[in-house]
């Protein structure tokens, strides 16, 4: 695959600069590639290009062309919805329901990895079970909320085991307040799944006071009668 003129301008531009910087190098190739590649993988195709920018992007055009991606697209999220908020330093589950759409089964060690943003979760890499085409699932991750309130986002992708992104990028866009109410709607409805009963009052004491005075009273009109 050929590098169009924009990109061969930067590429001299990068040249002329000479670094050997490795750091500066993954970064210029990110940049150029775009967010379907990781700090591994850029360091892969240049340490197998002797670290010459311009041979590694080619190289890794050319890897594209032939070996083809798995698929993914984000059907929806299932908690962290809209209007949805979670109180600082609390626990939830964050849960997105993805599709295999593609024509490739996702191969085995596939993972979700943290991308950008800050990273809500114990983790940045998630193992997935392998996903047939047309297959749909749900990915969840433990997660905490943050010490302040605010708005967070943070970025996840699904990734083969050598690291290569694909799919759709998902996110988490985190509001996080004093009276949020998430973690409690999770807790009910993991009540709810489980079978328990939350009671919505007191029950019944038939031995309450004013029952008993109640008793009392036609306890009375029973004996006038019988008189």
């Amino acid at each position: 695959m050929e590098v169009d003129d924009l990109e061969q301008n930067l590429l001299q531009q990068f040249s002329c600069m000479g670094t050997t910087d490795h750091e500066v190098l993954i970064s210029q190739l990110r940049k150029l590639v775009g967010d379907d590649v990781n700090e591994s993988t850029a360091s892969f195709f240049l340490d197998m290009n002797n670290w010459n920018l311009q041979a590694a992007i080619c190289s890794y055009f050319e890897f594209q062309s032939t070996h083809k991606l798995p698929n993914m697209t984000l059907i929806q999220d299932v908690t962290i919805g809209e209007g949805e908020s979670v109180p600082p330093q609390t626990s939830f589950v964050k849960t997105w329901k993805v599709a295999n759409n593609g024509d490739d089964r996702w191969p085995d060690g596939s993972y979700l990895a943290f991308t950008g943003g800050v990273n809500l979760a114990m983790q940045t890499a998630v193992p997935v079970a392998p996903l047939n085409p047309g297959e749909v699932t749900d990915i969840s991750v433990d997660m905490n909320s943050p010490s302040l309130p605010g708005m967070y986002e943070s970025k996840w992708r699904m990734a083969t085991p050598n690291g290569s992104y694909f799919g759709d990028t998902i996110w988490v866009i985190l509001s996080v307040a004093e009276g949020g109410t998430l973690a409690l709607t999770q807790q009910l409805t993991h009540f709810n799944a489980l079978g328990s009963v939350i009671p919505i009052g007191p029950p019944f004491n038939p031995f309450a006071a004013q029952n008993v005075g109640r008793a009392q009273h036609l306890h009375q009109d029973d004996a006038q009668m019988g008189s």
